[in-house]
């Protein structure tokens, strides 16, 4: 008799995920301006076939990108503000995701001062003496605003390939 391996589970497709329809509600935007903003490199999701599929994180840079550009930041200055949320959010994003604790982003109308505060008197601090217009996005909100959304289903093309993966692999 021959054995037959044992597929495992995809850990990382137990994860949470959204789709472009979820994404594009949450954030308050259009399909064309997600995929827009993937093919600009500013927020490049995984992709499955055809399919964009998001991680939380991702889904909150998008939503802090929306934010941004509604207060009319440039693109030039929304790819500085996502170099310093890359750099600066690796543990503090999953403690945002988690809910233990408010997390804002400030930065300067020119995006060149960028602070990610979780302290309320701080933020007080930056705001009162700033020397051009601040503006505030709560991360905390965009992380709130994910729990909101269930988990979406995976397509019947998804799990046939999975299905196809674990079989080759």
């Amino acid at each position: 008799m021959f054995k037959t391996k044992k597929s495992r589970p995809d850990v990382a497709g137990e994860a949470k995920t959204f789709s472009s329809m979820d994404v594009a509600r949450i954030a308050q935007v259009s399909l064309r301006q997600l995929q827009w903003w993937d093919e600009r490199k500013v927020a490049s999701p995984r992709h499955e076939g055809h399919k964009r599929v998001y991680s939380p994180e991702e889904v909150i840079e998008i939503t802090v990108i929306a934010e941004l550009r509604r207060k009319g930041f440039s693109l030039q200055k929304i790819r500085r503000v996502l170099r310093f949320l890359q750099r600066e959010m690796g543990k503090r994003l999953s403690d945002v995701l988690a809910g233990g604790s408010e997390l804002h982003l400030l930065t300067a109308n020119d995006g060149r001062a960028i602070y990610l505060e979780d302290q309320h008197a701080r933020i007080v601090d930056l705001m009162k003496n700033a020397q051009q217009p601040m503006f505030l996005v709560c991360v905390s909100d965009q992380a709130r605003r994910l729990s909101e959304t269930p988990a979406r289903k995976p397509a019947r093309a998804e799990t046939a390939a999975a299905a196809k993966k674990a079989k080759l692999g």
